[in-house]
């Protein structure tokens, strides 16, 4: 597919086959100037040096760093965030304390932050107070900097409590709430897991589009570049112009070819 210079890259779906260090540099050889991450350190509280060589290939590369995922925390153990596990708060608020080292350091300015799946033994409404108090934290510290935290539906994990906009919004709105702030938190929608999850995109942005403040694309069904399956991108993006969107547009897509 064509590269639009506008077009943000995903670093870890699209270079997932490329070594971390040298993932900006390939997307700027690739004619991207703008870029995402998922969270590039296996540790929310990754060392000096670490947060050292990322900062350094990222403007080695001469890339800006558009949007960055919080932790997902153990992936391996099947964690996907620890926004709402009230036994991992004090854990994220020194995570937020990284993040905004980066927001510092490289000017990235959304962050978006995986809610964690259902947990036993814990209520949703339980785990939701944890993600709102979270999420006011995180306002707090990132707010100052022009940084704002974002809330994403997910596909494919059945325990993971956020699968619609509606989802995200009921929980943006408490924080907001607690702020006293509207847009405190901002919803990111993933095109392709809001299909997947059965949305209709056209009513999603028609009641959402003043709460969207970044977009994600890949087709569907096969999660690759856009194209390649069923999603009609084009009326999608155009009525959430003609809404008033104005952030921008990440290709979060795994490659259907090398």
């Amino acid at each position: 597919m064509s590269v639009s210079t506008a077009a943000v890259a995903n670093l870890s779906t699209i270079y997932s086959s490329v070594p971390p260090s040298e993932r900006p540099t390939a997307a700027a050889r690739a004619g991207y100037r703008s870029v995402e991450s998922w969270w590039p350190f296996e540790s929310p509280l990754p060392s000096d040096q670490e947060l050292t060589a990322f900062v350094d290939a990222i403007e080695t590369a001469g890339v800006e760093l558009v949007a960055l995922n919080f932790s997902l925390g153990d992936p391996a153990a099947g964690e996907r965030g620890i926004l709402s596990y009230p036994e991992r708060a004090a854990e994220f608020r020194e995570h937020v304390e990284v993040i905004r080292e980066l927001a510092v350091r490289l000017g990235v300015r959304l962050f978006c932050a995986p809610y964690g799946d259902r947990r036993p033994g814990l209520t949703d409404a339980e785990q939701q107070a944890t993600a709102v108090a979270n999420l006011v934290h995180a306002h707090r510290r990132l707010s100052p900097l022009g940084g704002v935290p974002m809330l994403e539906p997910l596909s494919g994990v059945p325990t993971y409590p956020l699968r619609s906009a509606a989802d995200a919004v009921a929980v943006i709105d408490q924080v907001d709430a607690v702020t006293g702030s509207r847009g405190a938190v901002g919803l990111l929608a993933d095109l392709y897991h809001l299909t997947v999850n059965g949305a209709d995109i056209d009513a999603d942005i028609d009641a959402y589009a003043d709460r969207i403040v970044h977009v994600q694309l890949a087709d569907h069904p096969g999660r690759h570049e856009p194209g390649t399956g069923r999603i009609d991108f084009d009326r999608h993006l155009t009525r959430l112009r003609a809404q008033g969107f104005r952030g921008r547009v990440a290709l979060e897509y795994f490659p259907s070819s090398p």
